[in-house]
């Protein structure tokens, strides 16, 4: 059997196994879908482990330009570096350890707005910044801190109907900017910057996307679970729990969200990502850990390009892009 086939069978054998032990009622606050058949081959792979040009240690989170190239956060070298999206040829990168306006430090959470502005989050620092579609600095917000509009431990954000979503690891909480870097409002801390595990709290929530819906989706990596917000951050449903079988989770962080609002998880724990409906309910999965096509080491980051189907995983402990494209 080569490879293709193989990573093809594994995520058809997960939509296999669900459909026969599934029960209604997965996700809370919805009713059971009918489980549809994705099944995903491993395309290629990008970068390896180096300081040069397409090389990466701790590749983290993606966002495709206004031009159409992959961006990919380099978080400890402190670049972005700039692939197509389709061959993974390497075409350059921005950013870069340092102190001036445009260097960073510790690059994780990236997303690209409607005017082809590049938001980056930076870890260490706590400043956003923001670049032009030819990569120039154009301006920095945000600091680290505790009040509302400072962040500690920025991740894997986006951007919807002109707002800024942008988890916060050590606060426990998920900000809400403006384009311009203005602080509206923030949710999911219960008051406090304390992790709790009470529904609609977060404990190191990783990442923050938004369907088409306009529901945001946090992956809640501590509490091992997915939660759902409107865009004012009115909790609406959870789902998962602790575990390695399907719909469960270890350490969930990545999170993207395709053209029909199916919902993929990265996990680091498991090594492996799995595909929810909207709604929650359970579609489908592959991985385990190793250093082979279609498997893992410490899975971060995950982003699907919505024209194609392709999925976009950061293999960080293995320091590549994997790329897989959904099969009939």
């Amino acid at each position: 059997m080569n490879s293709k086939a193989k990573y093809a069978l594994a995520a058809s054998f997960g939509t296999v196994l669900m459909a026969s032990i599934a029960s209604p009622g997965f996700a809370q606050q919805t009713q059971t879908a009918a489980v549809s058949s994705m099944n995903f081959e491993h395309v290629m792979n990008i970068g390896t482990k180096g300081t040069g040009e397409g090389q990466f240690k701790y590749v983290e989170d993606f966002a495709l330009s206004i031009d159409g190239h992959l961006l990919a956060s380099d978080a400890a070298h402190a670049w972005i570096q700039v692939f197509d999206k389709t061959t993974g040829a390497y075409i350059g990168r921005f950013g870069g350890k340092g102190d001036d306006d445009e260097q960073l430090d510790k690059p994780e959470g990236i997303a690209v707005a409607p005017n082809g502005h590049i938001y980056v989050a930076d870890y260490n620092t706590g400043y956003v910044k923001v670049y032009d579609k030819d990569y120039n600095w154009v301006m920095t917000f945000s600091d680290y801190g505790s009040e509302p509009g400072e962040n500690i431990k920025s991740e894997f954000m986006d951007i919807y109907n002109g707002r800024l979503y942008m988890p916060e690891a050590g606060n426990h909480r998920v900000n809400i900017f403006d384009l311009d870097g203005k602080f509206i409002a923030l949710f999911g801390d219960g008051g406090n910057v304390e992790p709790d595990s009470a529904e609609g709290l977060l404990n190191n929530p990783e990442a923050a996307k938004v369907s088409s819906e306009g529901k945001v989706y946090v992956s809640d990596l501590k509490n091992d679970r997915v939660q759902v917000f409107d865009l004012e951050g009115k909790f609406l449903f959870t789902w998962g729990k602790t575990g390695s079988g399907p719909g469960e989770f270890k350490a969930p962080a990545g999170l993207a969200i395709d053209k029909n609002d199916n919902i993929y998880i990265a996990e680091i724990g498991n090594n492996r990502v799995q595909v929810f409906d909207k709604d929650g309910n359970f579609i489908t999965m592959w991985g385990t850990k190793g250093a082979g096509n279609g498997q893992f080491g410490n899975a971060h980051g995950i982003f699907v390009d919505k024209d194609t189907g392709w999925v976009y995983v950061a293999d960080t402990a293995n320091n590549r892009i994997q790329v897989f494209k959904p099969v009939s």
